[in-house]
């Protein structure tokens, strides 16, 4: 009889523990599915946020500086300007889309539109992609759709008047010292000089020695009052393509640009309007390169020049009607930015967002905390 107990009570000790080991595992999935289920909901939320509400990008290049700097990470607002519907089917936080497929896209409404001198983020457009697959560039937007604009001796110029000044805009000047007297990197530096060459990962350049006692040098409008005060200064001018004359490293860039065709240079530009919607065009053959990527790639017809006339979709014409609004976009480190006076105007539908707000910063692996939480201007 004892024995008999004795065996029944090791039964109900096994499955009592069977049972508290198959709750223990209820628990521990349920536990992990929790997590899953976390996990999951806050990566869908956050790629909600990034492509309708804002985004984060890292700046790469030195053509924004010193507004924004190398290394400097931004928030982008979509909801300025409207966010973009999907284009293709994409995985998150990825340039990874599937092949082949297109959706087709609208621009939600925005708070406003694309102001002159705003900076913005955008899909640049002479890539050979799907346009939510083109690399993000940031520049400032100088002109808007229908102004004219006209670069002069550098100078550009926004329906006839010179455009804003902006604190952080930087050209590149000549400077002569007088005689036997050197620039010294500290001193050119003292004066807030922005650097000619960034190099990665090592030191960058400041100063050009040309000969002569004369150096060429990167300078903001700030730094140039400066600098004249200088007694040890001889003299001080921009480096700069004179008005007829060809910029020899402007002419290598039409092998990939064929908007530079059009152009001797991109220190001298003649009034060009701006193309925006509805507009209608009288094409020709001088101003058949400033319109051809705008009409083929970006609007998607097909293009033809043979025995000086023109033909679009098959259908000889001189006019052409504008499908969208454009951009004429350029960075603030103007002798060190490859930008629209390059590869032309930016097509709305290439539009991302508004920069907002730089919310951290390095310089090579080391902090700029004053940078950290700066609002763009």
């Amino acid at each position: 009889m004892e024995e008999k107990n004795k065996e029944e009570q090791e039964k109900s000790s096994f499955w009592k523990r069977r049972k508290d080991k198959l709750e223990e595992d209820k628990k521990a999935k349920s536990w992990l599915r929790e997590w899953l289920d976390a996990l999951v909901f806050a990566f869908v939320a956050a790629a909600i946020l990034r492509a309708l509400i804002f985004g984060s990008y890292k700046i790469p290049t030195p053509s924004m500086e010193q507004n924004l700097m190398v290394g400097d990470f931004l928030i982008v607002s979509n909801l300025t300007y409207g966010p973009r519907t999907p284009m293709g089917i994409c995985v998150p936080f990825t340039q990874w889309c599937l092949p082949g497929v297109k959706l087709p896209s609208t621009r939600i409404p925005g708070f406003r539109d694309i102001e002159r001198n705003d900076v913005i983020v955008f899909n640049v457009p002479h890539e050979i992609k799907p346009i939510s697959q083109k690399t993000n560039y940031i520049k400032r937007a100088v002109a808007v759709a229908g102004d004219t604009l006209e670069i002069r001796d550098k100078m550009v110029y926004i329906n006839g008047e010179r455009e804003e000044y902006h604190e952080g805009l930087q050209r590149h000047y000549f400077l002569r010292m007088n005689e036997r007297v050197r620039l010294s990197e500290a001193k050119i530096k003292s004066v807030g000089a922005g650097a000619l060459q960034n190099v990665p990962g090592g030191k960058d350049i400041f100063i050009d020695y040309i000969g002569d006692d004369t150096y060429l040098v990167n300078l903001t409008k700030e730094a140039v009052e400066e600098i004249q005060a200088w007694p040890e200064l001889d003299s001080l001018w921009l480096d700069m393509t004179e008005q007829g004359q060809t910029d020899r490293g402007y002419a290598s860039t039409r092998s990939s640009y064929d908007f530079a065709k059009a152009f001797r240079s991109q220190d001298q530009f003649p009034p060009i309007v701006i193309p925006f919607k509805s507009q209608k065009i009288e094409l020709t053959n001088e101003n058949w390169y400033i319109y051809k990527d705008l009409i083929e790639r970006y609007e998607n017809n097909r293009l033809e020049r043979k025995d000086g006339k023109i033909f679009i979709n098959g259908e000889e014409t001189n006019s052409y009607t504008i499908k969208q609004n454009y951009y004429f976009a350029m960075g603030d480190n103007r002798d060190n930015s490859e930008d629209s006076r390059f590869w032309g105007f930016i097509p709305k539908d290439h539009i991302i967002g508004n920069g907002f707000i730089v919310w951290y910063s390095h310089d090579k692996g080391v902090p700029r905390f004053d940078r950290v939480l700066k609002l763009i201007e």
